[in-house]
């Protein structure tokens, strides 16, 4: 199915029953909604599972200019996706990668119908803004050397060509060298990673330059994928400056978990979904910090 959302079609897939609660995956990039299939089959077995090509990549539309691209814009997508797909109900949403910073733009939005959050890989660009300015550390120089790239996708005429013509033709070979055979590259691929440096050019000056206040009062599950060539710990660590109730995970796994760790991500994804599920009994106590699978710590404040 299609979904319209500020012009663009996006399209939208389903699996499992329709009358179970609703989990929305959000994909990052240059992937697709495939990169979820793992995942997704797991959770479906319970859930109402929803993936869909984020705006600019499979086949979804692909509109130009950056301001096609600004946070908002893409929070309204997935927020259109919610009301398509679960009218009338909140949905449980899951990013990953640029997947998840977007989703951060609709949890932290007041009164998005979103009834929990789980963050893979992702951090909210405005938090990052806020961590930046605090005095400077050494966690802050990893996380500038891991992001480097970032800076390259910049460059005018020169990334997008390179991408077009040297990156993106190998990537499906890059990217199963990292996550095995089972990852899933797009004929699209090409056109998704040039389109999707967008996402970075359009965002990340902004919300680095002039960080907003975004608090959540979602209950968020923040997992840390110990093994990320891209994400460092100390990106998210003032994650629970701005989110009430927070429950931090831990992976021992790299960027690519989804493809690579997906039993293990749909068990912690099903367990916080099941946890704030409006219709869930609540048959035994939380865990204790650290006692579930790949769990470091929880954070829950009041």
């Amino acid at each position: 199915m299609f979904v319209e959302s500020d012009g663009v079609r996006l399209s939208v897939h389903e699996r499992g029953d329709r009358s179970a609660p609703t989990v929305v995956l959000v994909h990052g990039y240059p992937d697709t909604h495939r990169v979820w299939d793992g995942m997704a089959d797991v959770l479906a077995e319970r859930f109402h599972v929803v993936t869909y090509d984020v705006r600019g990549a499979g086949a979804s539309g692909r509109p130009s200019g950056l301001a096609a691209y600004r946070l908002p814009v893409l929070a309204r997508d997935l927020l259109a996706v919610i009301e398509a797909v679960s009218p009338g109900s909140p949905a449980h949403v899951v990013g990953h990668d640029w997947g998840s910073i977007q989703s951060w733009e609709a949890v932290t939005t007041p009164g998005a119908r979103i009834a929990s959050y789980t963050s893979i890989s992702g951090p909210c660009l405005d938090h990052v803004g806020h961590w930046t300015r605090r005095r400077p550390s050494a966690a802050h120089l990893k996380q500038w050397l891991r992001s480097w790239y970032v800076v390259a996708f910049h460059v005018p005429f020169v990334a997008p060509f390179v991408m077009r013509r040297f990156v993106a033709p190998r990537w499906g070979r890059v990217l199963r060298g990292i996550a095995g055979p089972r990852a899933y590259v797009a004929p699209t691929i090409v056109d998704d990673a040039v389109q999707g440096m967008s996402l970075y050019r359009a965002n990340f000056i902004p919300r680095l330059r002039s960080p907003r206040e975004r608090r959540t009062d979602v209950p968020v599950q923040l997992v840390h994928l110990l093994r990320d060539d891209f994400v460092t710990a100390g990106v998210l660590e003032n994650v629970g400056d701005w989110a009430s109730d927070l429950r931090r995970r831990a992976v021992d796994a790299g960027h690519w978990a989804p493809v690579t760790h997906a039993g293990e991500l749909a068990e912690l994804v099903a367990e916080h979904v099941t946890a704030h599920t409006a219709s869930a009994a609540p048959t035994e106590e939380p865990p204790a910090p650290g006692s579930g699978p790949g769990s470091t710590s929880a954070n829950r404040r009041p």
